[in-house]
């Protein structure tokens, strides 16, 4: 189902306004939109909200859709981009407060460690990439707030040199500047022992 002629069909349907094309989208991808978010946030709650949010805001641009990708590519890409946007409203609003990784996060019982994916193998790593993820949170809350923008657009938002530099009205050679020295400047706050 990935890119056929017919799901092409659909989707040019569904970019001219037909509501019903757009219908069979949904349905076609809300169960795996939905697996895709609850794996990254691990709250049913959240999860049945940004899948909600993810066919809200993709009906509301599809007529731009360009088709460059895949509709599904272009669907768990939004998915995503929202729960990540989702994760860190969470974190913005927890940073100034200090925080163990197995605290509960609202009325789910998740905690910030079940919610950041991390593929470790053994007690040994994961304490070490815990006590990295945590040094991470508290060195982006010491960043310059342009530096914490950029590198939130870049790597939790995934945006494009391109997209990014249309957001900040500046030039792609300027933006890849601004990361680079956004994340010297992550490198020298975490200090060497992270580094090596």
């Amino acid at each position: 189902m990935e890119h056929t002629e017919e799901e092409q069909l659909t989707v040019e349907r569904a970019r001219q306004g037909d509501s019903g094309a757009y219908a069979s989208l949904v349905l076609r991808y809300q169960d795996r939109i939905f697996a895709k978010v609850f794996s990254l946030l691990r709250n049913r709650q959240d999860a049945e909200e940004i899948t909600q949010d993810t066919f809200i805001r993709a009906n509301r641009v599809i007529a731009n859709f360009r088709g460059t990708a895949s509709f599904s590519t272009w669907i768990h890409k939004i998915a995503i981009n929202l729960a990540h946007n989702r994760y860190w409203y969470w974190w913005r609003r927890k940073r100034d407060q200090s925080f163990s990784l197995d605290a509960e996060i609202g009325e789910s019982g998740n905690t910030l460690h079940d919610i950041l994916p991390d593929g470790c193998q053994g007690p040994g790593t994961e304490v070490l990439h815990n006590e990295f993820v945590s040094r991470v949170a508290e060195c982006m809350a010491l960043l310059k707030h342009d530096q914490q923008r950029i590198l939130i657009l870049r790597n939790i938002d995934n945006r494009s040199y391109e997209e990014i530099a249309d957001e900040l009205g500046l030039s792609i050679g300027t933006v890849k500047s601004r990361i680079n020295r956004a994340r010297e400047a992550l490198r020298e706050l975490m200090g060497d022992e992270f580094l090596k």
